[in-house]
């Protein structure tokens, strides 16, 4: 059998034809296989060392900082449970808080030996803040110098977040007897619905 292309003639039967052929394609295959070897296709041994140790080193980064931020977390959720106990304990809600704070007040003021006069209050808002608001409270009592003492230590030892903010006693004509005026303030929780 012959095949002429173009003035090209092969004959398939020829052995030297064949040898030709295997020959060109065992070169073939050496070339390709020498460039891979040169040039491998994943990079050479060594590159291969360097990401894997730059890929150890990330690696160790970022489970540092996933450690880091795992506990991060648990600050976060602690201090958050912390502030909720804290707001629980020493904010009243807007409801109960003038009847609670007044009676306190005035029952601080009778162990410390005062006689509660009357009190008044007025609740604000807090800027940026849409669940607290702050009272005023304005008490007005008579005692001496040591009773006022005991019921400013009383009120120090407090279980309520009282804040004094101002304080003044005038003395009056009888002997030893004071006019005392305190302003408190006091942060209340805005529940909703109530």
């Amino acid at each position: 059998m012959r095949l002429d292309l173009k003035g090209l003639s092969i004959d398939w039967r020829n052995p030297a034809f064949f040898m030709r052929a295997l020959l060109g394609v065992l070169l073939f295959g050496n070339l390709a296989a020498l460039y891979m070897l040169l040039f491998p296709p994943g990079g050479s041994l060594e590159e291969l060392d360097q990401r894997f140790t730059m890929s150890r080193q990330q690696n160790t980064v970022k489970t540092r900082d996933l450690e880091r931020m795992r506990v991060l977390a648990a600050k976060v959720q602690e201090s958050r449970l912390a502030g909720d106990k804290f707001f629980a304990s020493y904010f009243m809600t807007r409801r109960k808080a003038a009847s609670t704070i007044i009676s306190e007040l005035s029952g601080l003021a009778k162990q410390a030996g005062i006689r509660p006069k009357e009190h008044s209050f007025v609740l604000e808002g807090v800027e940026g803040s849409e669940d607290l608001s702050m009272m005023t409270v304005n008490g007005a009592y008579e005692g001496t110098y040591a009773d006022l003492i005991q019921f400013v230590y009383r009120i120090d030892r407090s279980p309520r977040f009282l804040i004094i903010e101002s304080l003044s006693a005038a003395p009056q004509q009888s002997a030893g007897l004071l006019n005392i005026s305190v302003r408190f303030h006091v942060f209340v929780r805005e529940v909703p619905g109530s």
